[in-house]
């Protein structure tokens, strides 16, 4: 009976007296918001800023970013925007480098993967070396919106088919990959919808086209194989380099493309540019993701703060036990 009775006096004086207001995520300190951001993906971090204040303040904090930027990101900030790494937030940076940015003459690109911040360089067939480039009886200059630089090369025909690059740009530590970007066929739009012309496909089947890399570090690859995407753009890779964290300087690369067997012509091929990306990236031309604003900076209040909790406060013990072990 007293311990009913004890029941009974704790659920009346809750009933009747003012009940303490329930704890929430408003009551987190700024500052340790901040510090569980740092451990966190640029997406994450962008959808729990849309909680409140606090978190959105959390989510402005310079040290947060610069954990998600390369390590090169001052380079990307003279050398591509153009402007002093001190007049921006790294927040601010980190935005606009996960835009396509342009140098040398809107020859080639930079930008950011967004979910995981490692940096992609496309190179337009503009800067590479193509035999007979000029000469309108073997290449043409053809308008494409499938184009990151909206202008592709395509070949009619030609004997000796050669192209070659070089890029020297400061890449952070890590692993990358080179591949062309080609495409059998002469895309057009008739009525609105997409039409591939393989006409003029041929050649392409005798013999395969040999891929060169090599970088001023030394490394070397190679790779051959048949053309063989008909109506649809595809990578070929060319290999694979490694930047060491130790190697500070730009590194230097060449790269080719040939098939120099004379006894044959060989036509019909579209020619848009390079990629380099970071061997785990899935980024392969970036055409199916937005090339306008990182949308993933755009904030809103219809995002559902129990989810959103649950995520901030897995993140919160995942580096609260980090940091015991330790």
């Amino acid at each position: 009976m007293g311990a009913g009775s004890s029941s009974l006096a704790l659920e009346s004086e809750g009933g009747s007296g003012s009940s303490p207001s329930r704890p929430s995520l408003d009551d987190v300190p700024e500052s340790c918001v901040s510090s569980i951001f740092m451990y966190m993906d640029p997406p994450e971090i962008c959808k729990l800023a849309r909680l409140n204040k606090s978190f959105h303040g959390a989510s402005l904090a310079d040290f947060v970013w610069e954990t998600k930027l390369p390590s090169n990101y001052k380079f990307l900030v003279e050398i591509v925007l153009g402007q002093s790494p001190e007049s921006l937030s790294k927040k601010e940076i980190y935005a606009r480098l996960c835009r396509p940015n342009c140098f040398d003459n809107g020859t080639k690109q930079v930008w950011l993967d967004k979910s995981s911040g490692k940096i992609c360089v496309a190179v337009s067939y503009k800067a590479l070396r193509i035999t007979g480039i000029d000469d309108r009886r073997y290449w043409n200059h053809v308008s494409s919106e499938e184009s990151r630089f909206n202008t592709i090369a395509y070949l009619q025909q030609i004997w000796w088919f050669e192209v070659g690059g070089e890029l020297e740009f400061e890449f952070p530590a890590g692993s990358y990959s080179l591949f062309f970007k080609l495409q059998l066929g002469k895309t057009s739009k008739k009525l609105g919808r997409r039409t591939c012309n393989v006409d003029r496909v041929h050649g392409w089947d005798i013999k395969p086209v040999r891929f060169q890399l090599s970088t001023s570090t030394g490394q070397q690859a190679s790779s051959e194989c048949y053309l063989h995407q008909q109506g649809n753009w595809g990578h070929y890779h060319a290999g694979d380099f490694v930047v060491d964290s130790t190697n500070t300087a730009p590194l230097k690369l060449r790269f080719s493309m040939m098939q120099i067997d004379c006894t044959h012509t060989k036509g019909g091929v579209c020619l848009d540019s390079v990629l380099i990306c970071p061997r785990d990236c899935t980024e392969l031309g970036g055409q199916s993701r937005p090339t306008g604003s990182c949308c993933v900076f755009k904030f809103g209040h219809d995002s559902n703060e129990y989810e959103c909790g649950r995520q901030f406060f897995c993140h919160a013990a995942v580096l609260i036990h980090k940091r015991v072990r330790a």
